[in-house]
């Protein structure tokens, strides 16, 4: 498994990531959850992705990886969902990383998230000083934001966070010019989600209500074609050696696909005229086409 420098945090994580919305799912049994964690660590995978609004997810990855804490970099992410505490306020940011620590069953986060904390919210309140004082308490290692668009762009250049996480994929490209590039610069660590675009080539016909149906009406817009490549592995290898990208996060509950999208990152980057191809493709036919959330 290649690893990367998480910026200048003096992390370091897999180039694939580990998603872990998929296990929070009550209709996995433990013993699965259980499995395709620990599967994914003795793959090579260190960086677990996860969010207080994942249902049982951050309390799984305590469960079933708090006796590999040296081997993993935990992620996660919150601002919302305290009982009894408004949203977005210093008191939901202490106490929810107070619980996410508990869940967790860990003494530290490495990188907790500020997950889609609206622009205002960002600029105008107390929620980046509470992030700070956890920073400073030890409860985390970096700061960070999740989100899209305008809202990142400001925490990217803020001098606030340590890293980021954000879409990137052959359907979602315009944050590889308009972030990430400075965010380089700065130190920043990026986590790339979405990195198969949620995988629109499934559907022959548009997927109303689906989660891809976003990117499936971008696909058919920029025609684009993987050449020989599967289209699981054309997707990944784009986003997981996109230029700036420290990890790429991809969720299964299948141990199969797992160990497949291991052996995809192996392979490396795609064909630097590929990967020209994809670039150009994208900036050629998208339409305001905005980061999704």
């Amino acid at each position: 498994m290649i690893r990367r420098a998480f910026g200048n945090t003096k992390l370091i994580v897999s180039a694939l990531g580990f998603g872990a919305g998929h296990i929070g799912s009550p209709d996995m049994s433990e013993d699965a959850a259980g499995t395709i964690l620990n599967r994914a660590v003795d793959l090579g995978v260190n960086l677990i992705d996860t969010a207080r609004g994942y249902g049982l997810s951050e309390e799984r990855v305590g469960r079933h990886l708090s006796w590999r804490r040296q081997e993993v970099v935990i992620s996660t992410k919150g601002g919302y969902g305290v009982p009894g505490v408004p949203d977005w306020t210093p008191d939901c940011i202490t106490q929810g990383i107070g619980q996410a620590l508990e869940r967790l069953q860990t003494d530290y986060i490495d990188i907790f998230h500020l997950h889609s904390c609206p622009l205002e919210t960002l600029d105008q309140t107390d929620v980046i000083p509470a992030l700070e004082q956890a920073l400073t308490l030890g409860q985390i290692r970096v700061a960070a934001y999740s989100g899209e668009n305008e809202a990142l762009a400001w925490a990217a250049k803020s001098g606030k966070f340590g890293s980021f996480e954000t879409s990137v994929n052959i359907c979602d490209q315009r944050v590889l010019e308009t972030v990430i590039p400075d965010a380089v610069k700065a130190g920043l660590g990026i986590i790339a989600k979405r990195p198969i675009a949620n995988a629109p080539w499934r559907h022959a016909t548009r997927p109303v209500g689906d989660y891809c149906e976003t990117y499936w009406e971008r696909l058919q817009t920029m025609k684009l074609e993987p050449e020989d490549l599967a289209w699981d592995e054309f997707a990944l290898r784009f986003s997981a050696f996109a230029p700036g990208v420290s990890s790429a996060i991809v969720g299964t509950s299948n141990v199969d696909n797992l160990a497949r999208n291991v052996e995809i990152v192996g392979k490396g980057a795609l064909d630097p005229k590929l990967e020209a191809r994809v670039r150009t493709t994208f900036k050629t036919h998208e339409q305001n086409w905005i980061g999704q959330v």
